[in-house]
């Protein structure tokens, strides 16, 4: 039967309970087992005051009421001064350590175009940038493409639906009438396959020396796969001048891929460009087998010991004669180079795609 060393007991069990809740959840279980309606601790001694004797129960009846008070109090208690050490809605632990913030990182090929852009002009080069979408006079004809060139079949080229007035490298300027005079307008009825457009406009506006590099993106009917892209980045230079030689093309070339993949052997093998006479293609002793080539089995570069990087030759007189310049008093040469060619060899990546894919396990393997 329920007496004093009962309650005493209960006093006891709720105290060493208390001091062990440190949390809202852990005082509402203590407040439902002790203090529930329907099973807690003490409202089960109070259902046993109907079996006491008359005499005891007033007095019994008075002490689980005072336990009662007390648990109810120190619950209370247990609250506010577990809401006391909360810190304030918002505050800052200033002891805790500080979080590392993600920095972003340059993408792979932005940083090869940097780096191209950075040792050219250290040569004396002007950085310029032009429109991705041209006419097909600046695109092909001015190039030495005539329409019926059988080199237009190596640009797949993207075609627009309609004519886009403009063209002209520059602010056109508009007369009283506030129309463009006719002689400047041109259609822009395609998407550039390549940036040499830049270097006719360039060409048309100011008298040699010239010394330029166009980087930008450019277009080609291709499907996506582990080498083709529809969408790409081309950096095309072109310098002309009295006396400029394949001597000087091929000098500029070895202080370029020396500068980009450290010490490598450059060699010029002969191709065809419509655009410039004669015309090369410029290629780079295999990274991967370190020119051996055959003798180790390298399949990288066909076991040659060279990796093609680049197109490049003497400015045909063709398209000096388009552009107002005199064949016969200058020379140039003119080159063109596939950013994401070089960032594959820079860096070893197999698959052109995921340049462009954003895939963060891939752009974080990548210096910040």
């Amino acid at each position: 039967m329920a007496d004093a060393s009962t309650i005493d007991a209960l006093r006891s069990q709720f105290q060493s309970r208390l001091a062990a809740a440190g949390t809202d959840r852990a005082i509402k279980a203590l407040d439902d087992e002790f203090l529930g309606r329907k099973s807690g601790s003490v409202t089960a001694l109070m259902q046993t005051l109907k079996g006491l004797p008359q005499e005891e129960r007033r007095a019994f009846g008075a002490a689980v009421n005072a336990l009662k008070t007390y648990i109810e109090g120190a619950l209370q208690e247990q609250r506010a001064a577990l809401e006391s050490s909360r810190p304030p809605a918002g505050s800052v632990d200033v002891t805790l350590p500080g979080r590392e913030r993600a920095a972003g990182r340059i993408h792979p090929l932005m940083r090869v175009r940097q780096e191209v852009e950075d040792i050219f002009s250290r040569m004396g080069y002007e950085i310029l940038e032009g429109p991705e979408v041209e006419d097909d006079y600046h695109n092909f004809e001015a190039l030495n493409m005539p329409p019926d060139h059988p080199a237009r079949d190596m640009q797949d080229t993207l075609y627009l639906d309609g004519p886009i007035v403009g063209g002209t490298w520059g602010a056109h300027r508009a007369g009283r009438d506030g129309r463009v005079p006719e002689a400047q307008v041109r259609a822009a009825t395609l998407l550039r396959t390549h940036t040499s457009a830049m270097q006719i406009r360039y060409m048309k506006t100011f008298p040699p020396p010239v010394r330029i590099l166009v980087p930008g993106r450019v277009y080609r009917r291709d499907n996506l796969d582990l080498t083709h892209t529809p969408m790409f980045q081309q950096c095309e230079g072109l310098v002309v001048g009295e006396g400029v030689s394949l001597a000087d093309l091929k000098g500029t070339f070895e202080a370029l891929l020396t500068g980009l993949f450290g010490d490598v052997k450059v060699r010029l093998r002969p191709s065809f460009f419509p655009y410039t006479e004669p015309s090369a293609e410029i290629d780079i002793s295999c990274l991967f087998c370190k020119g051996k080539g055959a003798a180790v089995g390298c399949g990288v570069c066909k076991h040659t010991g060279w990796l093609e990087i680049l197109g490049s030759g003497m400015v045909h007189p063709a398209v000096f004669e388009a552009v107002g310049y005199d064949p016969e008093k200058v020379t140039g040469f003119a080159f063109g180079m596939g950013m994401e060619r070089v960032a594959m060899l820079k860096y070893g990546v197999d698959d052109i795609r995921l340049f462009y894919e954003n895939d963060l396990r891939f752009l974080e393997q990548f210096p910040a």
